[in-house]
């Protein structure tokens, strides 16, 4: 039986871990579960799981939850870190959302915890610090987007020198096809109808604007150590292919699937291991392939570029992508000023070769409250 932790038990990829994890009650135990807020939801799958302990980030929420249960209850960023470092976790699920992700990873690693990690800010954000931790501590991380785990599968068996480039497949996202001007007044309602795939409104919104597929290319480069020019982005609206690498010898292996997050969770949770069926069988059909538009949909080149520069470049490009989908959300700004705000930022900010956490950590904090101010101003 395998001990599970989940932080960020009541988003998408938390429930739906908690469903694969419920149809194999015997091979596991969940010894830890978090919220931001949904106390409601949690204390659903606190009575259905019996862990050992939870975790709301919300503090007066914490204390409504402690008052109905009898497990701990931790609160906050501390408590949040007290969970990822449950001696009874033998792998930690990080389906947290943003840069709140970053901390809890790093102490889990410490501590000597496998990692799920279903969070992309944590390695855009702190990707050298992550890998370094995790290579010194012997830590496997376990890549939880369908995206990376399949590259992470098409990679298995293989020679890393005989990698020719990787392929990240995006469906295009709701605005496939239209030019700038077709997006003057895109409103919020529109940009979260995503064709294939349900999720929460900040990637659905970085999945409109092809920013979730830049930050999937900075992923990338850290799970699998690759430089940026070998790692490619083609449109493939169907969604089902879900990556692909091709090797030195023109051998192009492909991981085929129905767009449904179960299946690589169950692969990640499972560390690899094939089980019975959890999603439904693929219905095989015409597959087309298209370049990205990047000059409608600038937000995939800034990632690269930011990658490129390294150092605080991609924390400082996510933590404004971030403020500008939120302003977005609340109607303050237009579909194509989330790119514009991006851009200025970037071009704005003097990077820092090698962080530190505490600088990233600073940089994230002092960017979005400039932006936030700049933005409802």
């Amino acid at each position: 039986m395998k001990n599970i932790c989940i932080l960020g038990s009541t988003g998408s990829i938390g429930t739906q871990a908690l469903e694969v994890i419920g149809q194999f009650p015997e091979e596991f135990r969940v010894v830890g579960l978090s919220t931001k807020e949904n106390i409601e939801l949690l204390e659903k799958q606190t009575k259905e799981f019996n862990p050992l302990a939870v975790c709301v980030a919300n503090e007066k929420k914490a204390e409504e939850v402690a008052s109905k249960i009898s497990i701990p209850v931790y609160s906050g960023e501390e408590g949040l870190v007290t969970l990822a470092e449950i001696d009874e976790a033998e792998l930690i699920l990080v389906s947290v959302t943003g840069i709140s992700g970053l901390i809890p990873t790093i102490h889990a690693i410490k501590k000597g915890k496998n990692i799920a990690l279903a969070n992309k800010e944590a390695l855009v954000v702190g990707g050298d610090l992550i890998m370094q931790e995790a290579a010194k501590k012997r830590v496997k991380i376990y890549p939880v987007d369908s995206e990376h785990s399949a590259v992470y599968q098409c990679l298995l068996g293989e020679d890393p020198e005989t990698i020719e480039r990787i392929i990240l497949t995006c469906s295009g996202g709701p605005f496939y096809g239209k030019k700038k001007e077709d997006l003057e007044n895109i409103s919020a309602d529109q940009a979260l109808q995503h064709p294939r795939w349900e999720m929460g409104q900040k990637i659905t919104i970085d999945s409109a604007t092809l920013m979730n597929k830049g930050l999937e290319v900075i992923e990338a480069s850290y799970l699998f150590d690759l430089p940026p020019e070998k790692i490619d982005v083609v449109i493939h609206p169907q969604a089902i292919i879900h990556s692909m690498v091709e090797y030195k010898d023109g051998t192009v292996k492909a991981h085929l699937s129905e767009p449904d997050m179960k299946l690589p969770l169950q692969y990640t949770l499972f560390q690899g291991q094939r089980k019975k069926r959890v999603v439904k069988k693929l219905d095989f059909q015409d597959l087309t392939f298209d370049k990205p538009d990047q000059e409608t949909f600038p937000c995939l080149a800034y990632a690269y570029e930011a990658l490129e520069k390294g150092g605080t470049m991609p924390c400082v490009m996510n933590a404004a992508n971030e403020v500008a989908v939120g302003a977005f959300l609340k109607g303050n700004i237009g579909f194509l000023d989330i790119p514009k705000v991006v851009r200025e930022t970037m071009d704005a900010h003097r990077t820092i070769p090698h962080p530190s956490l505490q600088d990233l950590l600073r940089l994230d904090e002092e960017t979005k409250e400039k932006l936030a101010k700049d933005l409802t101003s």
